[in-house]
């Protein structure tokens, strides 16, 4: 690529920029595993394998000052290369990557979510979140006065695993529906989630909005019960109910107009948010905390759907421009003031918007994301053609889908690459080949972004199997499986230790609870300096 399309920046230049007062996207662009193992604070993961698939999300303005980070090994050139061709102008590279930043004597982050994660830890200790044991909880709930167990992670989580008896609310909708799930203001209630921070976050959110009942925090959640050896159950279906008007609205609206008074978050006027999301030089999100089922009703044009309880977990995954604007909307005026209140003492310029979607609707808010790809579909082939080109060694079965998902099933003698390990995967494969790209089925596939950077490498006959692997399965042709199939060390998408912790690995789970625990050892003052939390009455 051309030198022009992007600048390189140092380390200590990129640290000087993280704390400016500017607006800065770090993008991690190694693959999820790869960033899990280690990456700067701040920095947002943006796979090289999903580059322009996700960046207009991310960074919807193309003038937005952006660091790309790589492992010294060209992927982040190979990124700046891509998004110059979508309109990005203020590109950089972070010079000798990973390996730089950490000579340069600044820390790397293992796991995923970190700022979000790190902001939990110091929540429970600034506010001295009420909590219970495993071994309490336990007990609490064989006594005459048992709590309600909420588990505030999203409804696919928990069907994963959940204590026994709790009822699936998360986070974002725990003040909004809380009085049709606990009607009695006296019962006990406690939060759960897998680990630490949705279930801190989760009963501080109820602390701070001043409910009565008396609320603690499941010390460790899912994990600490399977570690002290009780039994989780799977598939759980308890769920909060779907009420557009739930019991004691009122009250709760006039607790979270308290709330917003508390915590300063601000609210602004529909003509105030049409200004900025038109506004070229400075980055607004528009966030919808509603549920999935909501949104998918009805939503103004353009926001990203963001549920309340992700955006405080994972800000990372829908936010990519540090100190961008944030306007959060609901229908109902509480749950966007209780995120936006934790937004705030996270360092983000959140607001809500008043009269929530209907006054956005009424007036015509709307967001554009950034540039979108136009993706080059290449020719389809179904499984009988591959199956004869496969047996004469004219056609080659390149698997792109998840290393996991290859594990599970693929088919027999095809090779699994991702998008930056084109080059080295194909070392020695003719470039007469016919390749037969194997994705996803449903919706975004980083194999369609794969076809052009083949072509770039000299392969010019790139074609896509109908159906994919589930095609290939169904017509009965030989399928392999197993982690034999793929070695853990080119499984570079997959964080194994994040994963372990929930398939019956105690170790995993302690490790991932102690790497939790320890985020704030790893701060500098200035990360530090990024919280801002509230003093105590």
């Amino acid at each position: 690529m051309s030198q022009a399309s992007y600048t390189a920046a140092d380390a200590v230049t990129l640290k000087g920029w993280l704390h400016d007062a500017d607006e800065i996207a770090l993008f991690d662009v190694r693959e999820h595993g790869q960033y899990g193992e280690g990456h700067p604070f701040y920095a947002v993961p943006l796979p090289y394998s999903r580059l322009e698939l996700d960046i207009g999300r991310l960074a919807p303005r193309t003038d937005a000052r952006m660091v790309l980070a790589d492992d010294g090994d060209g992927v982040a050139q190979a990124a700046a290369a891509a998004l110059a061709r979508l309109g990005y102008t203020n590109l950089f590279v972070l010079d000798g990557g990973m390996p730089a930043w950490q000579a340069a004597g600044y820390a790397l982050f293992a796991g995923v979510n970190v700022p979000s994660k790190t902001f939990g830890e110091l929540a429970e200790h600034h506010y001295r979140t009420p909590r219970v044991t495993a071994q309490e909880l336990a007990a609490m709930q064989a006594g005459a006065n048992a709590p309600v167990v909420l588990d505030g992670r999203p409804t696919g989580e928990f069907r994963k695993m959940n204590i026994p008896g709790a009822i699936s609310c998360p986070n974002g909708e725990l003040a909004y529906r809380l009085r049709d799930l606990v009607p009695d203001s006296t019962t006990p209630i406690v939060i759960n989630c897998a680990g630490r921070t949705r279930s801190i976050i989760g009963a501080q959110s109820l602390i701070n909005f001043g409910v009565s009942n008396p609320v603690y925090a499941l010390e460790n959640g899912t994990q600490g019960w399977y570690l002290n050896d009780f039994t989780l159950e799977h598939g759980g279906t308890a769920r909060y109910p779907e009420n557009a008007s739930p019991r004691e609205l009122d009250a709760a609206r006039n607790a979270a107009q308290a709330l917003a008074a508390r915590f300063d978050v601000p609210r602004i006027a529909a003509a105030q948010a049409i200004a900025w999301l038109a506004d070229r030089s400075r980055t607004t999100f528009l966030c919808d905390v509603r549920t999935p089922e909501e949104y998918a009703t009805q939503t103004l044009p353009g926001a990203q759907h963001t549920p309340g309880g992700q955006l405080m977990q994972a800000t990372d995954q829908y936010v990519g421009v540090r100190r961008a604007r944030l306007v959060l909307f609901d229908a109902e005026g509480v749950r966007a003031i209780v995120v936006a209140s934790w937004l705030r003492q996270m360092g983000h310029d959140a607001v809500v918007l008043d009269g929530g979607l209907q006054a956005g609707l009424a007036a015509g808010v709307k967001a554009a994301h950034g540039p979108a790809y136009q993706v080059t579909t290449p020719a389809i082939i179904n499984v009988a053609q591959l199956a004869a080109g496969m047996a004469t060694q004219s056609m080659l079965a390149l698997d792109l889908r998840g290393s996991m998902t290859y594990r599970a099933g693929q088919i027999a003698g095809s090779y699994w690459s991702t998008r930056a390990r084109l080059a080295q995967d194909l070392r020695g494969v003719p470039h007469d080949t016919t390749l037969v790209l194997i994705g996803d089925a449903d919706g975004d596939d980083p194999a369609d972004l794969a076809f052009a950077d083949l072509h770039t490498l000299g392969y010019r006959d790139v074609r896509r199997l109908h159906g994919g692997f589930g095609a290939w399965r169904d017509a009965g042709h030989a399928v392999s499986r197993g982690a034999q199939t793929l070695p853990d060390a080119r499984c570079i998408d997959y964080l194994f230790f994040v994963h372990d912790r929930h398939d019956g690995n105690k170790a995993a789970a302690r490790q991932y609870l102690a790497w939790e625990t320890g985020l704030i050892g790893q701060l500098d003052a200035q990360e530090l300096a990024t919280f801002r939390f509230k003093p105590l009455d």
